[in-house]
């Protein structure tokens, strides 16, 4: 039988169909660009593959179209009959996550990749800060995701892939050396990895080397396709060391043909979160940014999450809806919020609600509230910066500036406090 590239079996006699399904992983797990073609070349090769049909549904999912995500899916489910065990239990796990069932999927790849520790499609849903693990709102998700990462590690070896998941996990942690270490391990295996080198930037970021990662990142992101998954955050961390350099030129021309709604290929979740932190991040700078951006943001979020429910993006759809003074659509996300890290968005919904209103000591207490435990709304150190940067602009606006020194130094003592509050 033929198998993937982790040596696992597929239910295919098409060479065509297990090359292009081992590209179409391969594009996938980079974060690269033409997944879904690769995908369905494998699919003309043979249509009964089932794992070509769910690996497009996985990207679909990924990609922010649930719609045709299940309808892949589906086609995925009719294969069934005739298939191995492993790929039964990827369809299954799968399935609960495109399906919105995260709880459920996640107890079900851990089921399955006790018995398939290689099958990469089913680790990758609990790697990143966007994962299973990551999106769990769940207190100490950081630390488990590096016990995630690291109980795997023996079975993936010198992976491209996995080295850069692991380093990522280990990033979050602050075990910056050996993830160094292991992220240069991983971009010497695939060095057009949109992970690796999006992961590579996380450490420049961690150890204070702005400038050494605008140099890289900015010369990498040059070749990269703009449909790949990371390419909109990619060149949001590109714009927020330009702004941190003072290049605001480059800040808005990156902002306007890669980051912005209307602009940025990629998926929505993306899109509306780096959006408003970017603006958000200007603004504590002493960038003036115009009310129709963030119109254009609140316009962006009303469309694309209409219901609460991903704490990441509702927390940064309050940022917005609060910096454009649509006080109903905030007073929504604060009433609405659910989920385990429900109390968490509610809190710096609250928080920034008070900020536009210059509002700052109410700001502080909200935002007091968040400080203790705001991993549990997911995204990376890098992006929940946001909350610190706020907090202490917050203090500085209150007579408070060497609170705020205090603050950022104890708690991000890599970060120069002038390069991202103004008058710091």
């Amino acid at each position: 039988m033929l198998t993937d590239r982790y040596g696992n079996e597929l239910t295919t006699r098409s060479v065509a169909a297990q090359d292009a399904y081992i590209e179409a992983v391969d594009r996938f797990l980079a974060a690269d660009g033409g997944v879904e073609h690769a995908f369905q070349r494998s699919i003309a090769a043979d249509d009964g593959f089932a794992l070509a049909h769910l690996g497009l549904a996985r990207y679909r999912n990924a990609q922010g179209n649930p719609a045709e995500a299940k309808s892949a899916l589906e086609a995925a489910r009719k294969l069934v009959g005739g298939v191995t065990d492993r790929e039964v239990g990827q369809i299954n796990a799968l399935g609960l996550l495109i399906e919105g069932n995260s709880a459920e999927a996640y107890k079900a790849v851990r089921v399955h990749l006790a018995d398939h520790p290689r099958d990469a499609m089913a680790t990758q849903t609990c790697t990143t800060v966007f994962g299973l693990i990551g999106f769990s709102g769940q207190p100490g998700r950081e630390a488990e995701q590096l016990a995630f990462t690291t109980e795997l590690a023996p079975h993936y070896g010198d992976d491209w892939w996995f080295l850069s998941q692991h380093a990522f996990s280990q990033v979050e942690v602050g075990q910056i050396g050996p993830a160094e270490a292991n992220i240069e391990r991983s971009l010497d295996g695939n060095p057009r990895s949109a992970q690796g080198a999006h992961i590579r930037s996380h450490i420049y970021y961690e150890n204070g080397e702005q400038e050494a990662g605008y140099k890289y990142l900015s010369d990498w992101r040059r070749e990269y396709d703009k449909t790949g998954l990371l390419h909109c955050h990619v060149s949001w961390h590109v714009a927020l060391w330009a702004l941190e350099q003072g290049n605001l030129d480059e800040m808005w021309r990156t902002i306007d043909t890669d980051i912005f709604p209307g602009a940025a290929i990629g998926p929505p979740l993306v899109v509306l979160c780096d959006s408003a932190a970017v603006l958000y991040r200007a603004s504590l700078m002493g960038v003036a940014v115009p009310p129709e951006r963030w119109q254009t943001v609140c316009e962006y979020a009303s469309k694309y999450f209409p219901n609460t429910g991903v704490a990441f993006g509702d927390v940064h759809a309050a940022l917005a809806f609060a910096m454009a003074g649509d006080g109903a659509e905030l007073g929504r996300i604060i009433s609405d919020a659910k989920g385990p890290a429900g109390n968490v968005v509610c809190d710096l919904a609250e928080a920034f609600g008070a900020i536009a209103q210059q509002n700052w000591t109410e700001a502080a207490m909200h935002l007091t509230k968040a400080m203790s435990d705001h991993a549990r709304i997911g995204g990376s150190k890098a992006q929940r910066d946001l909350i610190e940067f706020a907090m202490a602009a917050t203090l500085l606006k209150q007579g408070q500036a060497e609170e705020a020194r205090r603050l950022l130094s104890i708690r991000r003592p890599v970060i120069s406090p002038n390069k991202v509050v103004r008058g710091m």
